[in-house]
Formats: C-alpha cells, sequence, structure tokens
C-alpha cells in the first residue's frame, strides 16, 4: 500500500478523535454485544485459552464504505480490560473507498479476548454508516452536479443524526438538515422554512417568507432565504407572491431560491388549471411540468435569479430522470431514501450488511466452509506510534 495513502488516512483520522465519537461505556463490558460474543471472550478465559485470531469484515454488495475512522477509535478505546490496542494489527480501508462484494474491508489480527465482544458494535458501524453514503453516492450521481441537501433526521431515531450526517459526507453529499448531522465536520445543519411556521402565520406564506427574512438578515445573514410554497397547493401563484413582496421589502437577489415539495397525493393548482396536460401523465406530487411552469412565471417577472429547491419522495431514480430531462433544478433535497427507505427500482440500496469472520487461529487457517483469509492488497496498516504522533500535533502536544 502507498505512503501517501497511508499517510492520508491517518492524518484524516486525527480529525476523529475517540472523543468525537461519544461511545457509551458500556461497549466494552460487552452490554451493546450480542451476547454471544460476551460469553465466547468468558468461556476463553474459563478454559485458560487466549489465541490470536484473524477477523476479518467484507460486506456481500456493492457501495461506497464508511465508518473505518471510528471502527479504528473504538479499537482504541473499547478493548477488554486487560488489554492493550496497541498490540493488535489493524488493517482497513479509507472512509469513502468503493468496495465489491465479499472484498475484505476491515481486518484485526490481535488476542481475541481482547477485541471478541466488539464484532457486533463494529459491525453495526460498518453496515450503517455504507447503507447511508452508498445511497448518498446514489442520489450525487443522479443529480449530475446539482446541490444534494440531506433531509432525513426527521425519519430516523435522534440518536443516529450526528454518524448518519457524516455518513452522507462520505457518500458526497453536501449539506444536512440539522447541526447534529454537520456536527463531525464543523458544519452546522441548514434548511429552508417548515410547513409549521407557514400554518403559525395563518396560512399566509408571503408574511412567513417575510418574517423568516427580516429574522435571517437580523440574526444569521449567511443564510440562504428559501421559501416553501406548495403550503396552499399553488407553486406558481405563490412563488410570484413571495418573490414581490420580497423585492418590496427587500430588493432583488435577496430571495434565494422557492422550494416545491408537493405532496405525491396532490396535484398542484397550476396544473389543474392546464387542460393542455391532462391525460398526459401522473401530475401528482413535484414533477417536470410543475418545475417548468414555476421557472417560466418567476422568470417573466425578472426573478430568474430565484432558484427552484425540489424535495418529496426523491430518489436515486426520480433524480436521474430530472437530471435527463435537463430541469433547473438548484438543488435536491432528499430524506427517507438515503435512509435506505425505498426499494432497488428506485436507485435505493435497502440493506448492508457487514459479516466478520475468524480465519485465523494462532497463524493456522480456521474457518467455516466457505470462508478463509482474503488478501486485499488495498487495505492500509493501522500505524499507532504514527496516530499518537499526529494525534499529539493536532492537539498542541
Amino acid at each position: 500500500m502507498s505512503s501517501e495513502r497511508t499517510r492520508r488516512f491517518h492524518e484524516e483520522l486525527t480529525r476523529f478523535p475517540a472523543v468525537l465519537f461519544q461511545f457509551d461505556p458500556r461497549i466494552r463490558d460487552g452490554w451493546l454485544s450480542d451476547r454471544y460474543f460476551v460469553r465466547t471472550a468468558r468461556t476463553l478465559a474459563h478454559s485458560d485459552r487466549d489465541p490470536v485470531v484473524n477477523l476479518q469484515f467484507f460486506a456481500k454488495r456493492r457501495g461506497v464504505l464508511a465508518g473505518t475512522f471510528e471502527c479504528v477509535r473504538m479499537l482504541q478505546t473499547q478493548l477488554a480490560r486487560g488489554f492493550d490496542f496497541a498490540d493488535l494489527e489493524v488493517e482497513t480501508l479509507h472512509d469513502g473507498d468503493r468496495i465489491e462484494p465479499w472484498e475484505v474491508a476491515f481486518r484485526i489480527r490481535g488476542r481475541y479476548r481482547a477485541f471478541a465482544h466488539l464484532e457486533t458494535t463494529l459491525d453495526g458501524v460498518l453496515a450503517r454508516r455504507s447503507l447511508i453514503a452508498t445511497n448518498a453516492e446514489r442520489a450525487v450521481d443522479a443529480a449530475a452536479g446539482v446541490p444534494v441537501i440531506y433531509f432525513a433526521p426527521r425519519h430516523d431515531d435522534w440518536r443516529i443524526q450526528t454518524p448518519d450526517g457524516y455518513a452522507a459526507r462520505v457518500g458526497g453529499g453536501g449539506d444536512v438538515s440539522s447541526d447534529a448531522g454537520a456536527s463531525w465536520w464543523g458544519g452546522e445543519g441548514v434548511g429552508t422554512m417548515p410547513h409549521g411556521l407557514i400554518a403559525a402565520f395563518g396560512g399566509d406564506v408571503v408574511e412567513a417568507t417575510l418574517s423568516f427574512a427580516r429574522y435571517v438578515r437580523d440574526e444569521e445573514p449567511h443564510v440562504p432565504i428559501v421559501s416553501l410554497v406548495d403550503y396552499g397547493n399553488d407553486c406558481v401563484d405563490d412563488s410570484l407572491a413571495v418573490a414581490r413582496a420580497m423585492r418590496a421589502e427587500f430588493g432583488d437577489r435577496v430571495l434565494f431560491g422557492v422550494r416545491l415539495d408537493t405532496s405525491g397525493k396532490l396535484v398542484d393548482r397550476a396544473l389543474l388549471d392546464d387542460p393542455d396536460l391532462w391525460g398526459k401523465e401522473s401530475l401528482a406530487g413535484v414533477n417536470p411540468h410543475l418545475v417548468r411552469k414555476v421557472r417560466k412565471s418567476l422568470d417573466a417577472e425578472g426573478f430568474d435569479y430565484v432558484g427552484i429547491m425540489v424535495s418529496g419522495g426523491f430518489t436515486p431514480r426520480k433524480i436521474r430522470r430530472f437530471a435527463g430531462l435537463d430541469m433547473p433544478i438548484a438543488a435536491y433535497g432528499v430524506g427517507s431514501s438515503i435512509l435506505g427507505h425505498g426499494c432497488e427500482e428506485d436507485g435505493v440500496v435497502t440493506d448492508f450488511d457487514f459479516t466478520a469472520d475468524v480465519v485465523e487461529v494462532d497463524g493456522v487457517p480456521e474457518a467455516k466452509v466457505g470462508r478463509g483469509v482474503w488478501e486485499n492488497p488495498r487495505l492500509i496498516s493501522v500505524h499507532w506510534e504514527l496516530l499518537a504522533q499526529l494525534d499529539a500535533e493536532v492537539n498542541g502536544a
């Protein structure tokens, strides 16, 4: 493995100290592990056996790997008591590497009792992070250069917002919608405005947007002002009303964009009123006809600088369709599909399981039938002394 790739891995790993991951202290006691791994370590101790094993991790599908930095830090801090991580030989691919089915992505050589209890949590980290990274990459690839914003926190447990946001970033995603999701790279959450804000202003999209703009300009001037315009199911008229009001109060080029988030069960009023579109195809939700109408209407009044953001049910397949039609999209808001909610037909990866196998014991091949030591020249050796040196430099020690 090239020294440049090895050096880069260690330098990037210093940006992810163990404290960043906020590991539950009960990990090292096996509380979060499948119980049989805890009993395995205890059985070996009871039998006065302490074998050195080769434990290798792989997935059964193609995708983008994420979670390796977290796994290294977990080994560094969560081994069973009485064992030293410096005695482990660890090899890994890099976060963001594309992996093939059955390719070894992570390997540990060392005394099994030190890390047997970590197989569950290591598998879980690699599986979850790689699922998110792979789906994010699929959305980004489909978008063909248009920014993809990660809007998924509302679709899953709050406790995994931070690692999910990071994994989406590994997959090439841009911004994320919560501060927690952006915290591992020192960012902050982005977003437009929710339907709840419009409701709080009695359904008045214009007044809600103006009030939002006043707040942002006074308190968070770096935040782009984007109005949500599907609240009344009239995206064309509400986009124009918002743009006119923003121009009247603040001047041109203050309104950054409008967001279309029409439910897939509704047809926007602008399409219902256009008989030329009836019967041609489904007009429900955010669709190319609606985007074109909004764009044409904004341009006609000199609002060509107002971008159009779309969200609501955007899978890689739907994004690819829009990109293929050269739609005037400023950004895609993507949520549940990045979490794997969907189907393969829509380009969504619904699972990304990792498996770990003991394939050597005390230097002798030993594995279940069908498994064995699989070499991978792309693996990077973790050099604990180099990591300690770089960590100290970062911390000013």
